[in-house]
C-alpha cells in the first residue's frame, strides 16, 4: 500500500516541478531593461495607428458563451446515442430515453430563454 502513494507522491512532485520550473527559468534568464519600443504594442510586425486597444461589444462574447454552451451540450448526445441500445437491451430503455428527453427540454427552455432576452439579436 505505501509504495502505492509514494508514486502517487512522485507525480504530485513531478507535477508541482513542471508548474515551477518554467516559471524559475524565465525568472532567471529574461532580460530586465525596460524600454519604450519593449512597451509598444505589436500587430504582425505593423505599427499601430490610432487607438491600439479597441472596444469590442460585449454582445460578441455573449454569442461565443452561447454557441459554447450549445455546442458543449449537444456533444453529450452522440455518447447517449451510440450506448442506447445496449442500455435498452438492458432494461433501462424507458429511463435513458426519458432523461434524454429532460435534457434536450431543458437546453430547448435555455434556448426560448436566450431568445426572449434578445441575446440571439445581432445588432
Amino acid at each position: 500500500m505505501l509504495p502505492n502513494y509514494g508514486f502517487i507522491g512522485l507525480l504530485l512532485l513531478a507535477a508541482v516541478a513542471f508548474a515551477v520550473a518554467p516559471l524559475v527559468v524565465v525568472a532567471l534568464v529574461a532580460p530586465r531593461k525596460w524600454s519604450v519600443e519593449k512597451g509598444e504594442a505589436y500587430e504582425c510586425g505593423v505599427r499601430t495607428t490610432g487607438e491600439t486597444w479597441v472596444r469590442f461589444r460585449i454582445q460578441y462574447y455573449v454569442y461565443a458563451l452561447l454557441f459554447l454552451v450549445f455546442d458543449i451540450e449537444t456533444i453529450f448526445l452522440y455518447p447517449w446515442a451510440v450506448s442506447y441500445l445496449g442500455l435498452a437491451e438492458a432494461g433501462f430503455g424507458l429511463f435513458v430515453l426519458v432523461e434524454m428527453v429532460v435534457f434536450l427540454v431543458l437546453l430547448a427552455v435555455a434556448l426560448v430563454f436566450a431568445w426572449a432576452a434578445g441575446d440571439l439579436r445581432w445588432v
